[in-house]
């Protein structure tokens, strides 16, 4: 499904699913490594969100999403189920309201399956 994204979006250069503490779940068009320095800055951009996100008083200090535009491109990371984000990374080229709108389409279609609960037993693995 990740990869329909890549395939249905001209332009799209990485797509990576990711816990909020950076761990890479998934991925289309994008290596193994680009994918973890991916999912890496995604954890500190959510986690810098967040504490924006609760300067807010009426708000539950939640992220839906995050989108920034560089010289060559856009970053989109959204919301895609509990403690799971997208994130896409696409040339400047892109439609970027298509992308959005194709984005939000996936996250509903298998957000439920791409969730990430909190890890509470790493003290004991050790």
């Amino acid at each position: 499904m990740l990869t329909d994204l890549t395939t249905s979006v001209p332009y799209v250069r990485h797509v990576v699913v990711l816990s909020a503490d950076g761990l890479c779940i998934g991925q289309a068009n994008t290596d193994p490594d680009t994918a973890d320095a991916v999912a890496a800055a995604c954890s500190g951009m959510q986690s810098l969100s967040k504490a924006l996100a609760q300067q807010f008083p009426d708000g539950d200090g939640s992220v839906h999403l995050i989108g920034i535009e560089v010289d060559s491109g856009y970053f989109s990371m959204m919301a895609a189920g509990p403690g799971a984000y997208l994130a896409v990374l696409a040339d400047e080229r892109v439609d970027v309201g298509l992308l959005g709108a194709r984005m939000r389409t996936l996250v509903q279609r298998i957000g439920q399956h791409i969730t990430s609960p909190p890890r509470d037993d790493i003290g004991q693995a050790m």
